[in-house]
């Protein structure tokens, strides 16, 4: 599973042997896709108004492929084939986990199928990031998906006994916390044998903690059962500490006690005053729900990243979207934690993870079907591709961390819904261009059969081919030892309006020359495909240095409307 179920503990959670969902995952992914409204909506009264899928009138199949003994490959695909049977029209996949070659992954194989019979696949990028390469699903005939932030905070702020304030978050329902105004012992444990710094279970003697707000540093065992093991050991709150591996990342939960996240530099902050005093102290103050406060969207940490491992001529991920603190209905067998020892009951909870920024693009991708019926998944693809936002709420680029955020956290960007709908222009792809692709890029024979179930010979292919760049609505360019210029060619299919006129406009890489030929594209109608094509010169010297990359775009913008432009990032990487 994609989701970060760190915060889950799977122990002693009924399994149901059908498709009814017991472990929550399923839940709120599904109603994130294609949930009915529902007013009034919220987790135990935080994050409160309509909840709402993003393809509302959707009717939504859902096929259950994991168990807590985890995800079989045979189920995965076996319950692909029979949605594909069933004739649905987008499969919605929050699963994944590492990049495998393409033969032997069998949600590209899967895939692959319900691609030929016109289904758009959505899936998670998976949560492996900020690592380079740690990009799954990363098949061309996929939309991969990486998570971003929302412009929600839940702000639980740690003040401390020298005056000082400390920013957290947390979903614990601030209004409930009769302890939150009084000052209590801050304690943090710290024995390198039991992994009390973890607070695991069984690590913290109550001797120690009864009566205290504990620190916890965020790692090994999940985040709400810390809180669990805290509270059993006679702690009266949390401070959840992240470390430098989670930087500033702040996945909420709704915690069994009172508690909160802080980040990485905030956990430095708090360390260097419990050193400064023999008796530190402090308090939670919560603060309840605060929007438009933040700079989003921004990449979230654990969103996995580019250049794919088995495919660098492909630039994924394709897209992000919201994926940090997604509210989303939740099975009544569960509390809102997802702790067995939680009794709780609520309709919907807090997830984080590229799981939950799955299904808001599955969910946009079934409205796009249902207006552009005779649209293949590429080309739902590429408008919500060339369509997609590079700028935050405030103008301003988007973050990743501290710094700007880059193609390989982002892709094309962040998915704007209301673009998507008008992209202009659009790069189609069939499943034989594929099947192309794939031998361009070496693979055997058994290998392209193992996915297509096709018997191809790549010699011939290639040789009707020659110099094929598959129509990929991104580009991705890599100079080889000693080569210094490329060229691609891209055929884009005209979905707006009749004698249409589309210009070029070119951000080059650096250290990169672009030239594109024709700079101007004449449609006399809707439907009519034209061709371009580009060259890529490097000025750059090649050193012994590892791989190095570069950065630009490619946008034909249409000259009576100068709103629609249709946008192909690039990425130039020096082997």
């Amino acid at each position: 599973m994609v989701a970060s179920l760190s915060s889950i503990s799977q122990d002693f959670i009924d399994e149901y042997i059908s498709p009814r969902d017991s472990q929550g995952h399923g839940t709120h992914t599904a109603s994130t896709a294609g949930g009915a409204p529902v007013p009034m909506a919220s987790v135990l009264g935080n994050g409160a108004g309509e909840a709402r899928g993003m393809a509302h009138g959707a009717h939504i199949a859902i096929y259950k492929v994991c168990w807590s003994s985890g995800c079989y490959s045979s189920d995965i695909l076996a319950a692909m084939d029979v949605a594909i049977t069933d004739g649905v029209d987008v499969l919605s996949l929050s699963l994944g986990g590492f990049p495998v070659p393409l033969y032997e992954d069998t949600i590209a194989i899967g895939s692959f199928r319900a691609m030929e019979r016109g289904i758009s696949v959505v899936c998670a990028a998976g949560n492996n990031g900020p690592g380079e390469s740690s990009v799954a699903n990363e098949a061309p005939w996929i939309a991969t998906i990486g998570a971003s932030t929302l412009d929600r905070k839940f702000p639980a702020i740690i003040q401390l006994g020298n005056g000082k304030y400390v920013y957290g978050e947390s979903m614990y329902p601030g209004k409930q916390v009769h302890n939150s105004r009084k000052i209590l012992e801050l304690v943090y444990l710290k024995d390198g044998d039991n992994g009390s710094e973890f607070c695991l279970r069984g690590s913290l003697p109550r001797e120690k903690v009864d009566g205290k707000i504990v620190v916890c540093d965020r790692g090994v065992n999940g985040r709400a059962e810390k809180g669990q093991v805290v509270k059993e050991s006679g702690g009266v709150a949390m401070i959840l500490a992240n470390t430098a591996v989670n930087s500033e990342e702040d996945s909420v939960d709704v915690h069994v006690l009172p508690a909160t996240l802080i980040g990485f530099d905030e956990s430095i902050q708090l360390q260097s005053y419990m050193n400064s005093t023999r008796k530190p102290t402090a308090r939670i103050i919560f603060g309840g729900t605060v929007i438009g406060k933040s700079s989003a969207p921004a990449v979230a940490q654990f969103s996995s990243r580019g250049p794919s491992f088995t495919d660098p001529s492909i630039l994924k991920p394709d897209l992000i979207a919201p994926g940090v603190n997604i509210i989303a209905a939740w099975p009544q067998n569960l509390g809102p934690s997802g702790l067995p020892e939680d009794s709780r009951r609520v309709n919907f909870t807090v997830l984080s993870g590229t799981s939950m920024a799955c299904p808001h693009v599955s969910g946009i991708a079934a409205l796009l079907h249902s207006v552009n019926p005779k649209w293949s998944p590429a080309a739902i693809k590429s408008a919500l591709m060339t369509t997609a936002d590079t700028m935050n709420h405030q103008g301003k680029p988007i973050m990743d961390g501290d710094t700007p955020a880059g193609l390989f956290a982002v892709g094309a960007g962040h998915v704007n819904p209301a673009r998507s709908d008008d992209p202009g222009l659009i790069y189609d792809i069939n499943a034989n261009d594929y099947i192309t692709h794939l031998c361009t890029l070496g693979y055997k024979y058994s290998e392209i059969f193992s996915i297509t179930h096709k018997n191809v010979s790549c010699h011939d292919v290639l040789q009707k081919n020659r110099g094929f760049s598959l129509n990929y609505p991104s580009i991705s360019v890599i100079f080889k030892a000693g080569k210094s210029r490329k060229m691609i060619t891209r055929k884009v299919t005209n979905v707006g309006s009749p004698n249409s006129v589309y210009s070029v406009e070119i951000v080059a890489p650096e250290g990169v020359k672009v030239r594109v030929k024709p700079q101007r594209l004449i449609f006399k109608r809707v439907n009519q495909s034209l061709s371009y094509r580009v060259w890529f010169i490097s000025r750059k010297r090649i050193g012994t240095q590892r791989r190095s990359f570069a950065e630009g775009q490619l946008t034909w913008i249409n000259s009576r409307n100068k709103d629609q432009k249709v946008r192909s990032p690039i990425s130039v990487a020096w082997a």
